[in-house]
């Protein structure tokens, strides 16, 4: 079988015919081989100072980062402003729910990537069967504070066919906040 990038007609059609799912679905987010995806109001910032972070407690307890961590709630027509050499975590707005047999990419936007703004840094797999939102791993490596802003289309997916179903089962599998 050849894996194959899905393109903007297979996608309508697969979220038309309801074999995948995008909430909330907005056409016009749709490219030709992708979907633009937005920002969620919540992100998580970690705390001030120097915290020691164990890759042990994390591979024992994947939300144990949220001990280091606080939720900021950026109010509809505020912003975030992310220093330069910052890490937060934010979510997508959107619910995506795929089927066994499509896996998908989350891709930064080139016209963030252009400023130094990375949307995510290594976790960009969304693994066939999922039905949550997506983190992004936001990081700033440019020299200037970037105004980060709820409601932006921030990154975009990119579906691919599987060969085989598989169903995710691991430990975001429901995540629906941050």
């Amino acid at each position: 079988m050849v894996y194959m990038i899905l393109t903007r007609d297979v996608i309508l059609a697969a979220i038309k015919a309801g074999k995948m799912a995008i909430d909330p679905f907005h056409e016009e987010a749709l490219e030709s081989a992708s979907y633009n995806v937005t920002l969620h109001h919540q992100i998580r910032v970690f705390m001030e100072g120097l915290n020691e972070i164990d890759v042990a407690t994390v591979a024992k307890d994947a939300n144990s980062i949220a001990e280091i961590t606080r939720v900021v709630d950026m109010p509809a027509d505020g912003y975030y402003l992310l220093k330069p050499g910052e890490l937060v975590l934010g979510i997508t707005e959107e619910m995506i729910r795929l089927p066994q047999d499509i896996a998908g990419w989350i891709n930064g936007r080139s016209r963030y990537a252009r400023m130094g703004l990375m949307i995510h840094i290594t976790a960009s797999f969304l693994q066939p069967g999922s039905n949550n939102r997506q983190v992004f791993e936001i990081y700033n490596a440019s020299r200037n504070a970037i105004k980060l802003r709820p409601g932006i289309s921030i990154a975009q997916l990119v579906f691919e066919r599987c060969e085989g179903k598989a169903q995710y089962q691991g430990v975001f599998k429901s995540q629906k906040e941050i």
